[in-house]
């Protein structure tokens, strides 16, 4: 068996088997396999995960830290609904953020991050196959790496531990309004571009643009 193969130590088999558990689990609410509000059967994961039940609990236990599901006393994991609070209040947070590096980037002129334009041409790539989970990744990796370029690891911290959150919620919301897809390439560009001349003014502009409140993706988020 794979897991045995992998190694004669314990404890790395069922981190193996745990991490497996986690990305195939993730990976199935990003793409809606699972729908929100819906149970999850430890079981039946089990089954199509490969493994025992043991690690998909313990993942469980790690996508409730990262907002993706809920434990509910004697009833299990439920995926947990994203609301149109929760969606206005990530787009606040990130730009606090954003608009404060993008500040500070331009202020001692250090350009856009170096890995900048290779992120915005592989989105737009994902985005040509509507490969929404990829592209969503790559967006947070994008607006990741200008928090990086700021300097300020525990900003850069705060920044990443939204990251799970502000992927689901891109994936969600590019569903809902792939019509939008021409705007947010040309904005991620922009960004880029302001960032490059050392212009923060109007980076943070094109940044407040770009998380804005889209009237019709809030109608499709429950309250």
């Amino acid at each position: 068996m794979e897991e045995q193969a992998n190694s004669g130590n314990p404890g790395t088999v069922r981190r193996s088997a745990r991490e497996r558990a986690y990305e195939w689990i993730g990976e199935a609410i990003l793409s809606g396999r699972y729908a929100e509000g819906q149970f999850l059967d430890e079981v039946a994961l089990a089954g199509e995960v490969g493994t025992s039940r043991t690690p998909v609990r313990e993942a469980l236990h790690r996508l409730q830290a990262e907002s993706f599901v809920e434990l509910v006393p004697r009833r299990g994991a439920q995926v947990r609904v994203v609301t149109s609070t929760e969606m206005k209040e990530i787009y606040q947070a990130r730009f606090v953020i954003e608009s404060h590096a993008a500040t500070e980037i331009c202020r001692h002129r250090r350009g856009a991050p170096a890995d900048a334009r290779g992120l915005i041409e592989a989105m737009e790539a994902a985005g040509r196959e509507r490969d929404w989970n990829t592209m969503a990744r790559l967006d947070q990796a994008f607006h990741g790496s200008i928090v990086r370029h700021r300097g300020n690891a525990v900003l850069a911290e705060m920044y990443e531990a939204m990251r799970p959150r502000q992927v689901r919620l891109s994936v969600r919301t590019i569903t809902e309004a792939p019509e939008r897809l021409d705007t947010i390439e040309r904005e991620h560009r922009m960004i880029a571009d302001r960032l490059a001349e050392h212009d923060g003014e109007a980076a943070v502009a094109v940044l407040a643009t770009h998380l804005r409140e889209v009237p019709e993706v809030v109608r499709a988020f429950p309250g």
